[in-house]
């Protein structure tokens, strides 16, 4: 699948980057990605999910297909 990152995750990943095999639901996700770059851990635990432009939950299964964006907390001004 392909996974984007915005704000502050392009500090810790390339703004689009794809994942294979075995990433079936939000919790293997964040695993990977915590594999690939364990300093992202508390910032991933914060961060919202989105398939097809639509926010999802844990529950939400994931397909090799899947265009994931995730998207970290914002502050307004």
């Amino acid at each position: 699948m392909k996974v984007q990152v915005f704000a502050m995750l392009k500090d810790h990943f390339d703004k689009e980057f794809e994942v294979s095999g075995g990433v079936s639901d939000l919790e293997a996700l964040r695993s990977r990605l915590r594999d690939m770059n364990p300093a992202s851990s508390a910032l991933l635990d914060s961060c919202r999910f989105a398939v097809n432009d639509e926010f999802i939950d844990n529950d939400f299964k994931l397909q090799e297909n899947d265009i994931v964006i995730i998207l970290p907390p914002s502050s307004g001004g």
